[in-house]
């Protein structure tokens, strides 16, 4: 246990947003995700939900501020519906840390498994909500 780091974040995942670099996508899956079959690096927060998740990692990141998209989300199949609660769970988390960080970019899913596959990790969480995945570009930590 580190005192200041959620202990949400396991000793694995804090080694692999160590890890990570400028420009580096990380995906933060929901259950149903296909994670093993679009990624060789996938860890497991089995119980936590996105959204608790990106509260624990979100303080020690900064968003890629040079790309337009650092925030992407899988959009629903045509003619399955989105429940915006969703959305709005995470914004509200991303907010709170990101004041002003842009929106959602929204990719179809086969898009979204195609960025997936280049990420550099996927996080499989508990998250239960239907397209419930996010993607997350690091950026760099400005010098103070």
């Amino acid at each position: 246990m580190l005192k200041g780091i959620s202990p949400l974040l396991s000793p694995d995942l804090l080694a692999l947003l160590s890890r990570m670099g400028h420009g580096d996508e990380l995906v933060l899956s929901d259950a149903h995700f296909p994670a093993e079959s679009v990624n060789g690096r996938v860890l497991r927060a089995d119980g936590i939900a996105v959204d608790a998740l990106l509260d624990a990692i979100l303080p020690l990141w900064e968003l890629d501020a040079y790309v337009p998209d650092p925030l992407v989300m899988m959009a629903p199949v045509a003619g399955d519906s989105l429940d915006p609660r969703v959305a709005e769970r995470y914004r509200s988390v991303i907010l709170r840390h990101h004041p002003g960080a842009p929106s959602f970019t929204n990719l179809p899913r086969f898009d979204f498994y195609e960025r997936a596959r280049k990420a550099f990790a996927v996080v499989v969480t508990g998250e239960t909500a239907k397209y419930g995945n996010i993607l997350i570009k690091k950026g760099v930590i400005p010098v103070s």
